[in-house]
């Protein structure tokens, strides 16, 4: 295992900075787009065409992969977000916006499935969950620092959308200067979605709610934030609670899904998600308890997606890797163009509530599939079964 964690050392020092820089962008795009006037459907259309360019990426990245390589696609993928966060400090349109913010996902989802791909050469079936769980820690934890980089300046002006694009520019120099060896050329490009279903479709329908759940709450945290009265530094600190409920449940659960049936754990995951999300819907009243109540579904909104990941390349052999990331991606990316319109109509319905109440059904679904899935084919350990 630390053999296996050195050998990606680089990249993970990579994966922080480029989250980092997320995790700001995303934050300062909300509270422009709130101080610019705009209404929840305008932001859940940005947040719809940004999840489009994510979709599409799906399709065209492999292919990129295969004629030049990863560490030459991650490179354009990482100058793509640099000016698409720049371009929005210049112009403050939402319809200018659809298509700078579409073409980050279209970067940002790339540089996922390069990332992932990466990882997965590295480990095996008896370390992947965990090897997932340290990529979402490192990931989490850029995230954490992003939104708090927000309350340094006025999202009104241009420094903060300049300090992103720093940000995802400095990111392509831990891979670019280290002498590790990246993942090989894979001899196939595309995707295979009917394998995946094939393969996993617990690991198949479950990404696809995965990229609903994690959408929903990306897109609208900093307008949720508002809606329950918090301030900038509040919502960062909300945030922060959500992630770090993600590190702190990250680890175990990775740990867990190696030992017993990954179902298991969806199932799991799925009530108890249930259970935090609804917590939120009736905690708007007080910010300590809507802080404790992210802390909690932040334990399921964002691990949840690597155990899916890790279920479906259980069987893949080494040079199915890019396929299986990139059909991953596709669903995921289904479900994050989803993510947003719901969340956008269910706030519209219900107010703040009715985001973590979209939350809450969605994991009813998620864990109610992977239940159907373990009636219809039997727990095995270690893992072997779709």
């Amino acid at each position: 295992m630390t053999n296996s964690l050195k050998s990606i050392s680089s990249l993970l020092l990579t994966i922080f900075i480029v989250m980092t820089g997320f995790g700001l962008g995303g934050y300062i795009v909300q509270l422009r787009a709130l101080g610019e006037g705009w209404t929840a459907y305008d932001i859940s259309l940005i947040g719809a065409v940004y999840s489009l360019g994510y979709t599409l990426s799906s399709f065209v990245t492999p292919r990129f992969i295969r004629r030049t390589g990863h560490i030459r696609v991650f490179s354009a993928y990482i100058a793509l977000m640099s000016i698409s966060i720049l371009l929005c400090s210049l112009e403050q349109t939402p319809l200018w916006w659809m298509l700078f913010r579409g073409l980050f996902g279209f970067a940002i989802a790339g540089g996922y499935m390069i990332m992932e791909s990466w990882i997965n050469e590295k480990a095996t079936n008896e370390n992947r969950g965990l090897m997932f769980s340290v990529y979402m820690v490192v990931a989490m934890g850029g995230s954490i620092a992003g939104p708090y980089i927000a309350a340094l300046a006025d999202p009104m002006t241009t420094v903060l959308f300049i300090v992103a694009a720093i940000l995802f520019s400095v990111a392509i120099f831990p891979i670019a200067l280290s002498s590790g060896t990246s993942p090989a050329i894979p001899s196939e490009a595309g995707f295979d979605l009917k394998g995946l279903w094939t393969r996993s479709p617990v690991a198949f329908v479950g990404t696809f709610i995965a990229g609903v759940i994690s959408a929903a709450w990306v897109n609208f945290s900093a307008v949720y934030a508002k809606m329950t009265g918090l301030s900038e530094t509040g919502g960062a600190n909300l945030i922060a609670a959500v992630i770090l409920g993600s590190v702190v449940a990250q680890f175990p659960l990775g740990r867990i899904s190696d030992r017993m049936d990954r179902r298991l754990v969806m199932v799991a995951c799925g009530a108890f998600g249930i259970v935090a999300a609804l917590a939120m819907a009736a905690s708007t009243a007080s910010p300590y308890m809507v802080y404790l109540s992210g802390f909690l579904a932040g334990m399921v909104i964002f691990p949840i997606y690597s155990l899916n990941v890790a279920h479906a390349n259980d069987l893949a052999e080494p040079g199915e890797y890019v396929r299986i990331s990139s059909g991953i991606t596709v669903l995921y990316g289904l479900g994050v163009v989803v993510g947003p319109l719901a969340a956008g109509q269910a706030i519209a319905f219900a107010g703040a509530p009715g985001l973590p109440m979209l939350l809450a059904l969605c994991f009813a679904l998620y864990g109610a599939y992977a239940g159907l899935r373990l009636r219809q084919r039997p727990a095995v350990i270690p893992p072997t079964d779709a």
